[in-house]
């Protein structure tokens, strides 16, 4: 206990004279003592869980951490461990001493970390303490981590793998109602953001220690108009290299506000990012043109595992009308990626099984969402990432009959929106898909790949959507009697085509096959399908009554149990 009150009385002097001397007052963080004294400070504290203790304490640590603060503009040290350690001290003991943690926090956020999320150190350390109060940051300051997501992902941006574990720790904390849709552009844009950042260390030096809000405000102008030099004529303005005059770079805006958005600290609510700005096309040639760094390597294996954990969430948290929400976006950015073969292959996988899930969930989301849907439809032919999108979409509106039975006019509309890209298609030999590769016989045969699974998508969708929906089937005979009559096309379509025109003939059998895969309500029995669970009450005969859709009596008593192997 002597040892204890001796060891007290040191650190708590220690601070007291440092408060004293004028050259390390000003400046807490650039004498290591500091550190040490508050942490041994505070785990004494913890031990004695004495109150008398904490306000004894409290007044020296609230005054260093706003020296801290003030300093950190001509500080030449590091304050963010310093500050972290008097965080915690205010978290755990803020009730004790009446001190409201949630404006120290945001003084951090916005005074040290904006400064030093490039410092490894304090990166490793602001995560573990993320981490450490994760439950007290969701029940005390639930919207403290949503608002700063953005620097929290510059901070992982720029330290790459070496934080993506406590990173993806933190991650399902970061999203909120506010968040989860200015947080998705930030996701998809992770590539961008390193090329930004690593713009801005060429252009004012290193990142840690200086703020990029106040380097924006100052060097935007200067920093985009350098960024576009170098992207349209491979030379920056300050070699004089290149023809910096030319009529490409001289109608840049330079007021462009790509740099503003993309490094942005706090979450200002979702804004449309013009992919087709100057700002982002320079971004872009400079990522294409020359060779990609280790970071941004990083963060092109990095950016979809995030977008796993961030996908897992919303279909486990997030409400419909966010989700909802999110489709459209997630739609207009699928084939606005950055293009990298490999990385925008792993994302839009992702996007479209996202996109599939919760359609899946919510099916009505099909009817809701059906003018951006027709939208997409329309662009099938403009490139490889938009069919791929229209195929998926094509398959959504099938499986689930544009978003239910009681969508009537909704699936209307989305059958003859099929229809008109099912007789475009009859009536074009080609798909529109312009191939980079020299190889005209692999072009064309991509084409007709291309065009035959196409087609294959959208007659499956029309025949489905009928069986839903049986006041269509005269015009869905109609356009499926087209397709089978046109020898022109791959045979698979119109064999295709005719097997779909015979199942249709048929009620019980084209419900059995292609209706829905689940009932509209739990009492609902589908044809085709049998409750394998009551196998041993149900009769072998009972087989062709389920799927001619009738529940008459068998003729024989042989039961599902006798061809069933037994457990």
């Amino acid at each position: 206990m002597a040892d204890r009150d001796r060891d007290w009385d040191f650190h708590l002097r220690t601070l007291s004279n440092i408060a004293r001397d004028s050259n390390v007052a000003n400046d807490p963080a650039s004498d290591p003592n500091v550190l040490l004294s508050v942490r041994r400070l505070y785990e004494l504290c913890k031990a004695e869980n004495s109150e008398d203790l904490v306000a004894r304490v409290y007044p020296q640590f609230n005054k260093i951490f706003q020296r801290s603060v003030s300093s950190l503009s001509q500080s030449r040290t590091s304050n963010g461990l310093l500050l972290l350690a008097i965080l915690q001290f205010f978290i755990d003991f803020g009730e004790v001493v009446l001190h409201d943690a949630d404006s120290s926090l945001k003084t951090f956020f916005r005074s040290c970390l904006s400064r030093e999320f490039a410092d490894l150190i304090v990166a490793e350390a602001v995560l573990e303490f993320l981490n450490t109060n994760q439950n007290k940051f969701l029940t005390s300051f639930p919207t403290l981590l949503p608002q700063f997501y953005p620097l929290l992902l510059k901070l992982i941006a720029w330290n790459g793998e070496k934080l993506e574990k406590p990173f993806l720790r933190i991650f399902p904390a970061l999203i909120s109602p506010g968040s989860f849709l200015p947080m998705f552009p930030s996701l998809i844009d992770f590539p961008i953001l390193v090329v930004a950042l690593e713009r801005v260390e060429r252009s004012s030096g290193s990142l840690v220690g200086n703020n990029i809000a106040s380097i924006q405000k100052s060097k935007v102008p200067e920093m985009l108009l350098a960024l576009m030099d170098e992207a349209y004529t491979g030379s920056t303005i300050g070699d004089g290299g290149g023809d910096s005059g030319t009529e490409a770079s001289s109608t840049i805006d330079v007021a462009d506000p790509l740099f503003l958005e993309l490094l942005k600290d706090e979450n200002d609510g979702l804004s449309e990012r013009h992919w087709n700005s100057p700002g982002m096309t320079a971004v872009i040639q400079i990522a294409i043109n020359t060779a990609q760094s280790d970071r941004l390597k990083q963060m092109l294996n990095v950016t979809p595992r995030i977008l796993d954990v961030y996908f897992s969430v919303a279909l486990q948290d997030v409400n419909n009308s966010l989700i909802c929400a999110l489709i459209p976006l997630l739609m207009s950015r699928n084939s606005t990626l950055l293009p990298d073969k490999a990385f925008s292959y792993k994302v839009r996988k992702r996007l479209l099984e996202f996109m599939l899930a919760a359609f899946q969930r919510s099916p009505d989301f099909i009817a809701l969402l059906k003018k951006p849907i027709i939208n997409r439809l329309g662009e099938a032919y403009d490139n490889p990432a938009k069919t791929e999108l229209a195929l998926q979409l094509c398959w959504a509106i099938g499986e689930h009959g544009g978003g239910g039975r009681s969508h009537k006019d909704a699936a209307r509309e989305l059958f003859e929106s099929l229809e008109l890209l099912l007789y475009e298609n009859l009536l074009s030999s080609r798909l529109g898909l312009r191939q980079d590769s020299g190889d005209n016989s692999s072009g064309e045969s991509f084409r007709k790949s291309s065009q035959s699974r196409l087609l294959c998508f959208v007659i499956t969708a029309i025949a489905k959507l009928a069986t839903y929906h049986r006041e269509l089937l005269p015009r869905a005979r109609v356009s499926l009697g087209k397709v089978a009559r046109s020898r022109t096309s791959d045979a698979r379509v119109w064999t295709r085509a005719h097997d779909y025109l015979g199942l249709l003939s048929d009620t019980g059998i084209s419900l059995s096959i292609l209706g829905p895969s689940k009932p509209a309500s739990k009492e609902a029995h589908n044809p085709g399908t049998v409750n394998w669970s009551q196998g041993g009450t149900k009769m072998v005969a009972h087989i062709p009554f389920y799927i001619l859709h009738e529940q008459g009596p068998p003729f024989h008593d042989f039961s599902f149990s006798d061809i069933l192997p037994r457990r």
